[in-house]
């Protein structure tokens, strides 16, 4: 039974996905040991493809199977969803691959009864290869939502915060590939073999074409590789080429995004600071911030152990040697003694919606009743978190959310009940700052997460 390893893969991480609410980015970066690059690239884009589109590909589905989605097997809905991706948006795969790959991979799932199911569903959509679900819907916002397979109530709530043309912009940008990001760790910072100036040098030669970061200094985006095409028909997706992979392997470079080190910065460290970072895992700012301040003392925290044991894994690959973890729990009173730090970061825990390009399965799993249960957490986080901050001393909280009750509501509520802070100012580019001087990055305007902070300082 011929199956390539790129759509086994898809197949099994999809179904995770759907079945165990597991997470895309995790299981596509655990697979890539097993697979070869092209594999490995299709095999991505396969899988945030069919994430990306499921709402569309859900209503060509049931079209053509003349039956409900929520009717199948879940195996047999995934092999479905990525047989329509490739004949729909891979011009590169034939057809025949793409119909008789999805109906092997439901009989390699002991569901062989659907097998010509499947092949009979595939091969209409293949007859109407022009077959648009929205095209036929006279309501606006239904239309949007198929279109951009987004929620309709999550578009009706961007349209509500932020106008109709840019809850579209928006939902347009989320289906988009986000392009690849990395920094520098503590251990190429100090590296006497091996300087930021060379590892750009040898990426440039292996064919990355990068530009430095117009947002968080000292971050590099890859623009595109040379040379670099494969049977999706597109520009490469599957995570990262072979040197940069390599390089992150042995921590020398940390994939993250630019709106993500920007927030890092903006705490502004220095030597005498001692720091922490409430929300810690997995470290990703913690070990930027370790990075550019090698003698600050500085702590992560956070509430799941097995977490905290990951943060740990990164501090030491990339021997970001001052970092002190510690397990605790933000929404109570936290282990350290009053007014100890003289900046605290909380990132907090929150819905992600400033993240769906990369996390794409977020949008199917929110619910309305969300955004006021986390509203609750964060103002509770940052509460607590507050009590640390010595007299001058500086808190900025962020989050990677659009929405404003995790925003602008929240820092509302923080300065009504604790007089004893200010808004502090934040310094970058005018584009990026808000009327009430907090920052917001958009993926349609800036290319990068949609992430918001804001900055407080305690009165001396």
């Amino acid at each position: 039974m011929q199956i390539s390893p790129a759509r086994r893969a898809a197949f099994e991480i999809l179904r995770r996905v759907a079945e165990q609410g597991a997470y895309s980015s995790v299981l596509l970066a655990n697979s890539d040991d097993d697979l070869n690059a092209r594999d490995r690239s299709l095999c991505y884009e396969l899988v945030m493809g069919v994430l990306r589109r499921q709402l569309w590909l859900d209503f060509v589905i049931e079209h053509c199977a003349a039956r409900r989605i929520d009717s199948l097997d879940r195996g047999v809905s995934v092999a479905l969803r990525l047989g329509l991706y490739q004949l729909r948006f891979l011009s590169k795969i034939p057809a025949s691959a793409a119909i008789n790959e999805s109906v092997n991979l439901v009989k390699a799932a002991r569901l062989k009864s659907a097998a010509g199911f499947v092949n009979a569903v595939l091969r209409r959509a293949t007859r109407e290869p022009d077959y648009d679900p929205a095209a036929g819907v006279s309501d606006t916002a239904e239309q949007l939502a198929i279109q951009t397979s987004h929620p309709r109530w999550l578009l009706e709530r961007w349209t509500q915060q932020f106008g109709a043309g840019q809850a579209a912009a928006i939902a347009c940008a989320n289906n988009e590939p986000a392009a690849v990001a990395f920094r520098f760790t503590a251990r190429a910072l100090r590296d006497e073999d091996t300087s930021p100036a060379e590892i750009i040098n040898q990426l440039r030669a292996a064919g990355l074409v990068l530009i430095e970061s117009e947002i968080a200094p000292g971050a590099w985006r890859i623009a595109s590789v040379l040379d670099n095409t494969d049977e999706s028909g597109g520009r490469r997706q599957g995570g990262m080429p072979a040197l940069l992979r390599e390089l992150a392997a042995v921590g020398l470079i940390y994939v993250q995004d630019e709106a993500s080190q920007m927030v890092a910065r903006l705490l502004a460290v220095t030597r005498q600071d001692m720091v922490l970072d409430v929300c810690a895992a997995p470290g990703s700012k913690s070990t930027l911030i370790a990075a550019l301040s090698p003698e600050t003392a500085i702590v992560a925290g956070d509430f799941y152990e097995h977490r905290v044991r990951t943060s740990k894994g990164f501090a030491k690959q990339q021997q970001a040697n001052n970092l002190q973890f510690v397990v605790h729990d933000a929404t109570q009173e936290l282990p350290f003694r009053p007014h100890l730090f003289a900046r605290v970061l909380v990132d907090a825990p929150c819905s992600g919606t400033g993240t769906l390009r990369h996390n794409p399965e977020i949008r199917w799993r929110l619910r309305p009743s969300d955004f006021m249960e986390l509203r609750d957490k964060q103002t509770a986080i940052l509460d607590h978190a507050s009590v640390m901050v010595r007299p001058g001393g500086f808190l900025l909280y962020s989050t990677c959310s659009l929405e404003r009750d995790e925003n602008e509501d929240v820092v509302a509520d923080f300065l009504n009940h604790h007089a004893d802070f200010n808004l502090a100012p934040l310094e970058l580019g005018p584009d990026l700052l808000t009327e009430t001087g907090a920052i917001r990055t958009w993926p349609h305007l800036h290319g990068v997460d949609g992430f918001f902070a804001t900055a407080f300082q305690r009165k001396e």
